[in-house]
């Protein structure tokens, strides 16, 4: 089972157990819970639900692993050439690394997995 969120204008396919990394969460504290409730499209393996533009009800729980994690560093210069002008400007993302729990979605139909037989 799949889904896609929104979160701070950006779009993420994200799958039960897996990591993201979002933009900053000021108010996130490590093992607190976030709930992401702009699900745009959930997939069950059999069926799928579309939502217009979200879908009713629906909800994706993460816990937070870490508060704050800095992204590489971005490194931007500006020269005038024969104007003596030189400027330099640096700039560090920071982000949130979660973890997903669960993906709820009243009404999409999950097929259960078959037991592995072995003969």
């Amino acid at each position: 089972m799949f889904a896609i969120i929104e979160n701070g204008s950006r779009q993420y396919r994200i799958e039960s157990g897996a990591h993201l990394q979002i933009d900053y969460q000021a108010d996130a504290e490590k093992g607190g819970e976030i709930v992401f409730d702009r699900v745009l499209l959930a997939n069950g393996g059999g069926s799928s639900m579309i939502g217009a533009p979200t879908i009713d009800g629906a909800k994706v729980t993460a816990e937070v692993v870490t508060p704050e994690k800095k992204g590489k560093k971005l490194e931007v210069s500006f020269y005038r050439r024969r104007k003596n002008s030189r400027r330099h400007i640096g700039h560090r993302q920071k982000y949130t690394i979660v973890k997903i729990n669960a993906i709820d979605v009243p009404g999409l139909e999950v097929p259960k997995e078959p037991a592995s037989s072995e003969a």
